[in-house]
């Protein structure tokens, strides 16, 4: 499994934006596709979905751009990549509507691919925005 460009880079603006948190009123896709090395129409992009998604806020005009719209705290991996890519589905078949699969109608796994797509939902829940961000990082045992 991989994330897909667009949402690695909105989890990288994310980040550079938590950073920011409280230091400044708001921040502008410029400036952060300039710190990030993420392409300019492609930051543009992504925070008109982050903001349809609340989780920035953005605002027009003069003194205008964003902001994130919850402490980074209570943003979380999960929120981010589905603002990006929808909801978090290993596979199609999970999805309502036609699917192109010759063993739709005798798959045996298929029931159990929602409690597959819940764990990893739940391991992306699980990171938060703030730890992210944090200097710190925790080496896994």
């Amino acid at each position: 499994m991989r994330l897909s460009s667009l949402a690695d880079y909105a989890v990288v603006l994310m980040t550079a934006a938590a950073r920011h948190c409280g230091a400044v009123g708001r921040l502008n896709a410029t400036v952060l596709a300039e710190e990030t090395g993420v392409p300019l129409p492609t930051a543009q992009k992504l925070v008109s979905r982050l903001s349809a998604a609340g989780l920035i806020e953005s605002a027009r005009g003069t003194g205008g751009g964003f902001r994130l719209a919850r402490p980074p705290a209570t943003i979380s991996l999960a929120d981010i990549v589905e603002a990006v890519e929808g909801p978090i589905a290993l596979t199609s078949c999970v999805d309502m509507g036609d699917h192109e699969c010759a063993m739709e109608g005798n798959c045996r796994v298929k029931p159990h691919w929602n409690v597959v797509n819940q764990a990893v939902r739940g391991a992306l829940a699980g990171v938060s925005l703030a730890s992210l961000v944090s200097e710190r990082q925790e080496v896994l045992a």
